[in-house]
C-alpha cells in the first residue's frame, strides 16, 4: 500500500512554502498526498479574488502531484473567533477521511495566530488514541511566519529532520509561481529567490543541494 500523507496548511501557499519539495518528492515516489487548506479570505466583495486563489492552489497542487485538495474555508486571520471544538471537529473529519500515515502541520511558534490554532487542533485530530491517527507528525517552517516571531521568548524552530529535495526544487518553484497573487519581488521573503535560498541553506546544513527542514513531534515505529 502506498504511503498516505496529509499536509495541513492554515492559508493558501503555506503548504508550498513549507512542504512543496517534499510533496513533489513523495508524490513522485508513489505516495498519496492530500492537502487541506484551513482558511481563505471571506470578503463578500472579493468573490472573484477568492475563486482565483482557489484555482491558483489547484494549479500548484497539480504540479506537485497532490491527489486531493480540501478547502475548509474558515475565515483567514480570524481563527481566534472560531470555537476551538469546531476547528478540531473539521480536522478530525479530514483525518478520518484521509487516514494519513504521515502528517505535516505548521509550527506552534509561528507569529500568525492562525498557524498556532491550526497546530493545536491538528494535534487534537492526530491523538494516538484514534484508529486513524498518523504514525509520524512533523511541523514545517513557513517563510515570514516561523522566523518573524521572538526567538527564546516563543518556541524556536530547531529542525531535526531534513528531507532532500534537490531533484524537486525547481518543481517547488514552479508550483509557487502558480500563486501569482501571493508572490512578491525580492528581497521579500515570499519571493522565488528567497524560497530557493532557504532550500539551499537547509540543504547545505546536511550536505545536499536543497532540502526542507522539519521538527519531528512523534514517530510510532
Amino acid at each position: 500500500m502506498n504511503k498516505k500523507i496529509l499536509v495541513i496548511a492554515p492559508h493558501l501557499d503555506d503548504e508550498v512554502l513549507g512542504v512543496g519539495g517534499t510533496i513533489a518528492r513523495f508524490a513522485a515516489e508513489d505516495a498519496e498526498v492530500c492537502v487541506v487548506i484551513v482558511t481563505q479570505e471571506t470578503d463578500k466583495d472579493a468573490q472573484d479574488v477568492m475563486e482565483q486563489e482557489k484555482q491558483e492552489a489547484l494549479a500548484a497542487h497539480k504540479i506537485l502531484g497532490v491527489k486531493e485538495t480540501i478547502f475548509l474555508s474558515f475565515p483567514a486571520a480570524e481563527l481566534d473567533t472560531i470555537p476551538h471544538r469546531e476547528l478540531n471537529s473539521k480536522l478530525i473529519e479530514v483525518c478520518k477521511h484521509v487516514q494519513p500515515d504521515t502528517l505535516f502541520i505548521p509550527f506552534n511558534g509561528d507569529i500568525h495566530m492562525d498557524h498556532q490554532r491550526v497546530f493545536l487542533s491538528a494535534l487534537v485530530a492526530a491523538r494516538p488514541i484514534n484508529s486513524f491517527a498518523p504514525k509520524a507528525i512533523y511541523t514545517y517552517e513557513t517563510l515570514s511566519e516561523t522566523n518573524w516571531n521572538a526567538p527564546y521568548l516563543t518556541p524556536n524552530f530547531v529542525p531535526n529532520v531534513f528531507i532532500n529535495i534537490s531533484a524537486y526544487l525547481e518543481t517547488k518553484s514552479q508550483a509557487m509561481r502558480m500563486y501569482a497573487s501571493q508572490m512578491k519581488p525580492y528581497p521579500h521573503e515570499r519571493s522565488e529567490e528567497t524560497i530557493k535560498a532557504l532550500a539551499t541553506l537547509r540543504g547545505s546544513t546536511v550536505g545536499c543541494f536543497a532540502a526542507e527542514a522539519f521538527v519531528l513531534l512523534r514517530n510510532i515505529m
